[in-house]
């Protein structure tokens, strides 16, 4: 039998041992080296609470966190995160982030509960022990998520439970469903990193199994015990691959032999962690099919940012800036090497295409201006919105062989982006129109789409203006992608459903250059180059020389 044991800051803990028989008498008591003050469950509860079992196969018993945490009181006026009842009394919607100490969880915890929802975090805070193992930091420093939890109360008066624990144990995911009984479920809880995935067999095994495991046990959680529960998982575009067609959102109509039938797009995944998220995209599916969950699948391009309005409250809401070469994304990773005057690290050709020597500068540019003009008459549309000479000048050349520059444009080596703000937008966009019993809805969730060759050039031209000497460098490419290829994703379901894009400007740019400016001193440059290598990984763990 479980033993339980709130707690509340600042605390000492204390935890009473169980017979092996699973008697409720105790036999020892451990000491556990915290700060926290020890309640009875039988008082009104008012912070967290810890559940201790011990398990089966072990002779010493194990602690998880789970919760008996405080709810707190319904609010008197109807916000976003509140449905009406027959009565007319607000019934609030119940929403549990999976993930909620990470980049994106965080952020939309937030969000969500500044915009009226009830919000419980379910997360074991391994992506800290990443960085632990990796020696890696964040940019910003990273409060614990008690204390920030604790500094949301703080500021806002709203509570956000808290739930810590792992996801792959079910019995600990059982209890949490139970305690919270969420109408929403969003389920960012997974290894998120295609390098890490590629360090060596046991990050690729854990990756897999991390991940896959996870989302099942939500599955089988949600079939348990709340089937009205709406599953909000975020995928990843990198499951679709780089296919020389346009990319749809999750389904794609062909004719074959005659017939035609609406199916799963196919999906080219590019590493261990891409094929974990289409192994959840086949799970999630079947389970929508064959029990009636109802599912969204986000499937989010690379985001870029850091703060959000509720994150830019308090020093300590801060959230993460990951600028390594394992968890970094592009952006966020140039503007922090501009920032320091590292050069930007370009993998491989960058999305350069090859030079034409028929075609000097002086025309190509002339022919870039002549597209810019047809762009504004609406005669051409481009992927990415506006494009500008500056952004031109890195192309070299114009091969006539394409019908349009579009599709020029689109053979670069592309791909779909978005800020973290549009990020919570399309979370709750999502959760406030839900999909229905046994649907499983596909949304692209990027807002503009670059190669890394325009990103380093946006980020050059803003840096040179805040008096910055950016350089730019080739290294090899770590993986294993077309480095030229065509790429065209839709992504209009979102946009339908009132998603209102920040789509990256200059201000932006020179926020982040800005930021990262404000923190240089924390970066560590031993970080920067790309580490791991996709055809290089082996069985032999790797570790990180000190």
């Amino acid at each position: 039998m479980a033993s339980l044991v709130s707690i509340s800051a600042p605390f000492s803990l204390r935890v009473l041992s169980c017979t092996s028989d699973h008697s409720t008498r105790p036999r020892a008591s451990t000491t556990l080296p915290t700060s926290l003050a020890l309640q009875s469950l039988r008082t009104q509860n008012k912070g967290l609470s810890l559940v201790w079992k011990p398990k089966r196969r072990h002779l010493i018993p194990s602690i998880q966190a789970t919760a008996i945490p405080l709810r707190q009181e319904a609010s008197t006026q109807p916000t976003s995160g509140s449905n009406s009842t027959s009565n007319g009394a607000p019934n609030r919607v119940r929403v549990m982030v999976i993930g909620g100490d990470g980049y994106c969880g965080w952020a939309t915890a937030l969000h969500l509960s500044q915009k009226g929802y009830d919000v419980a975090i379910v997360d074991n805070l391994i992506r800290r022990l990443f960085d632990h193992q990796l020696g890696l930091d964040s940019l910003t420093p990273i409060s614990s998520i008690h204390d920030r939890v604790r500094q949301w109360k703080n500021l806002t008066g709203k509570t956000i439970e808290l739930f810590i624990g792992d996801i792959c144990d079910f019995e600990f995911l059982a209890e949490s469903f139970k305690s919270f009984e969420p109408n929403a479920v969003v389920h960012f809880g997974e290894q998120r990193s295609a390098p890490y995935s590629m360090i060596d067999r046991s990050r690729a095994v854990f990756t897999q199994q991390n991940n896959v495991i996870g989302t099942l046990n939500v599955l089988f959680a949600i079939k348990e015990f709340q089937e009205e529960c709406h599953l909000v998982k975020l995928g990843t575009m990198g499951e679709y691959g780089t296919p020389n067609i346009d990319i749809e959102e999750g389904y794609i109509t062909i004719m074959h032999n005659g017939r035609t039938d609406t199916l799963p797009y196919p999906k080219q995944a590019s590493s261990f962690y891409h094929l974990s998220k289409v192994h959840d995209s086949h799970n999630i599916a079947f389970t929508c099919k064959a029990w009636g969950i109802r599912a969204t699948d986000l499937n989010q391009g690379v985001v870029y940012g850091m703060r959000t309005d509720e994150t830019a409250m308090h020093e300590e809401l801060s959230n993460r800036f990951d600028y390594d070469g394992v968890f970094g994304t592009a952006l966020n990773r140039f503007c922090v090497q501009a920032a320091v005057g590292h050069p930007l690290t370009i993998y491989g050709k960058g999305g350069q295409v090859g030079t034409i020597s028929s075609i000097n500068r002086s025309i190509f540019l002339l022919i870039a201006c002549i597209f810019r003009f047809l762009i504004q008459k609406q005669f051409i549309f481009m992927i990415n919105g506006s494009l500008f000479p500056e952004q031109f000048e890195m192309i070299h050349s114009f091969p006539f062989h394409f019908k349009s520059f579009d599709q020029f444009i689109c053979t670069l080596q592309t791909r779909g982006y978005l800020d973290i703000r549009d990020t919570v937008q399309c979370v709750e966009l999502a959760i406030a129109n839900p999909a229905n019993p046994g649907e499983f809805r596909v949304f692209n969730q990027f807002t503009e789409q670059f190669s890394v060759n325009q990103l380093a050039a946006l980020v050059t031209k803003a840096g040179t203006k805040l008096g910055l000497n950016v350089k730019t460098t080739s290294v090899p490419n770590p993986r294993v992608e077309a480095e030229e290829h065509y790429y065209n994703a839709k992504h209009t379901k979102l946009i339908e459903l009132g998603l209102k894009p920040h789509l990256l400007s200059d201000s932006l740019l020179d926020s982040l250059l800005n930021f990262a400016i404000k923190y240089k001193d924390r970066v560590d440059q031993r970080q920067i180059m790309p580490s791991v290598s996709w055809k290089k990984i082996g069985v032999k763990p790797k570790t990180i020389a000190a």
